[in-house]
């Protein structure tokens, strides 16, 4: 029988091995839902139910569902600013939630989630149905606007909120907030979308992939992604969230040094 978890606090490492000095490899937000794969008496090692991602979590930062897990993967709204303060409607110190954090049985400034429930300001609110329609420009608009918001975020190995962040967990996290689904890391993102030709047919909200430019000419090993705002720019956390040139060859620091080399692009979109 499968047990469920959920990450009760507004960020829970994710540990490869049980200990609090062991590499973090991502990062659970406030509501996710996880597997229970084995158990410590201090530590329980889980799987993601939304991106697969398995590691070692300190089983404090989690509590026990039942049945009612299923119901917590719902995507019915997702926070869509860098931070946002949900206050419990019985009383008690604001809850401070990250972007892309999802809000089970959202409904006009309210969500609930293990029998407690929270207001939120609904501006801070992308909800209730991600998925967009319509204007396809629009949307893609919109995807790069949620991207520049984390601008400056720090970078963090496993991270996945505006205090520290990685290439992937940017990406993720913002292509979360419109419902879609990436991976965790980028050599998985790149197997995801469909594949553009060429940077002079790339749209903005596309995702580029690079491994480094120091690179053995006759391997491929991807390390890095980031998020396309024309054939131009792209956005992407490499010690922090910031914008750079980007041409066929890669990604090119202010004095023309070559530091990416790019690899494919991906559409999502």
């Amino acid at each position: 029988m499968v047990e469920y978890l959920i990450a009760h606090c507004t960020v829970t490492p994710v540990r490869q091995e049980p200990s609090e000095g062991s590499e973090q490899l991502t990062q659970l937000l406030f509501g996710e839902v996880c597997e229970v794969l084995d158990r410590l008496p201090r530590w329980t090692k889980i799987r993601s139910t939304m991106d697969g991602q398995e590691g070692w979590v300190d089983f404090k930062m989690l509590t026990y569902v039942g049945d009612e897990a299923m119901g917590l993967k719902g995507d019915e709204a997702v926070v869509a600013f860098p931070m946002a303060a949900a206050t419990p409607m019985d009383g008690g110190p604001d809850l401070l939630l990250t972007l892309g954090t999802r809000l089970p049985n959202y409904s006009h400034g309210t969500f609930e989630v293990l029998g407690k429930q929270y207001l939120i300001n609904p501006t801070e609110v992308r909800g209730e149905k991600l998925q967009v329609k319509g204007d396809e420009a629009i949307r893609r608009e919109d995807v790069c606007a949620v991207a520049q918001t984390l601008l400056n975020a720090p970078y963090l190995w496993g991270g996945k909120n505006v205090m520290g962040i990685d290439c992937s967990g940017f990406t993720q996290v913002v292509y979360s907030v419109f419902g879609i689904n990436l991976l965790r890391n980028a050599r998985e993102q790149i197997t995801q979308g469909t594949a553009v030709a060429s940077l002079a047919e790339a749209q903005p909200g596309d995702l580029a992939f690079f491994d480094h430019a120091d690179r053995d000419p006759q391997a491929t090993n991807i390390s890095h992604v980031g998020l396309l705002l024309d054939n131009k720019k792209i956005i992407h956390c490499s010690g922090c969230v910031h914008v750079d040139d980007i041409d066929e060859m890669g990604i090119h620091l202010p004095d023309g040094e070559l530091t990416h080399h790019l690899v494919q692009i991906k559409r999502y979109l």
